[in-house]
């Protein structure tokens, strides 16, 4: 099955690290992926803020730039959820039959989790991250998509980590993408009890499954010298343990040093 990449736009801009550690994921799993350069924003923001008519363009580029794939994966409940409910929504509204059939005949859009566990069938990918974690289900996973305890079936699979329980996990970061800006003052102060609830947990990481709450919670983290950092879901299923060559372990029992490890 040939999977194109929907990186989304904030990951493309300011996180690339979480499409490439997609790409080394899914190709460790035997995925064939692709990542069409034509695709731009998904049309969110637009119909999240009421331009209904302004996303129809995006719409059209999507279809256009995904045509030739199977499925698409999107490290982004937001995103996907935005994908897989709004087109219809934009489409509609457009009073286009022929851009309706063709949201209709469009490739099955999955958040990551999703297709690990549901499409793949694997909640074990291998991985080896061995630090403390908490994880944040972000809303529209959640709500939206409905994803369940796919993340954390995920996270438990991990060699080497231990998933602390996060308070008050369901509760919105208050990111909301243009909510944090029209109000500022509210998006803190969830943000604020949201980083309390994590700093309590004493993890070294939070993990989400979106980077625009990651950065707003991660913001509010390091305004706070908190010492806890914020890393996508994707990029800890993407790390494995170091390999040690038969070389480097000889050397090491000659010697009380360490040895230098190659990871993969």
């Amino acid at each position: 099955m040939t999977v194109g990449l929907m990186v989304t736009c904030l990951n493309d801009a300011l996180f690339p690290d979480t499409g490439k550690a997609v790409v080394r994921l899914l190709r460790r799993l035997g995925v064939e992926v692709a990542f069409p350069a034509a695709q731009t924003c998904c049309g969110q923001p637009m119909v999240n803020t009421g331009y209904l008519d302004e996303a129809v363009p995006l719409l059209r580029n999507h279809l256009d730039a995904f045509a030739g794939c199977e499925a698409i994966v999107a490290p982004s409940g937001s995103c996907a959820g935005s994908v897989r409910h709004q087109h219809r929504l934009v489409a509609e509204r457009a009073n286009d039959p022929g851009l309706v059939r063709a949201v209709e005949a469009a490739p099955p859009v999955y958040e990551l989790t999703e297709y690990l566990v549901d499409v793949l069938g694997v909640t074990d990918v291998g991985a080896y991250f061995p630090h403390r974690v908490t994880y944040h289900p972000t809303c529209h996973s959640l709500r939206m998509l409905g994803v369940g305890d796919r993340p954390t079936r995920l996270l438990k699979a991990v060699r080497g980590l231990r998933l602390e329980e996060l308070p008050g996990a369901a509760e919105c970061c208050g990111f909301g993408g243009t909510f944090a800006v029209k109000n500022s003052e509210t998006s803190i102060a969830m943000g604020n009890d949201k980083a309390r609830h994590v700093r309590g947990t004493g993890a070294e990481v939070l993990v989400a499954g979106d980077n625009s709450c990651l950065m707003h919670i991660g913001g509010l983290l390091s305004r706070q010298r908190s010492g806890v950092r914020v890393m996508h879901l994707a990029e800890v299923l993407a790390r494995t343990e170091p390999i040690v060559s038969g070389s480097e372990r000889a050397a090491d029992d000659r010697s009380a040093g360490s040895a230098p490890t190659v990871t993969r």
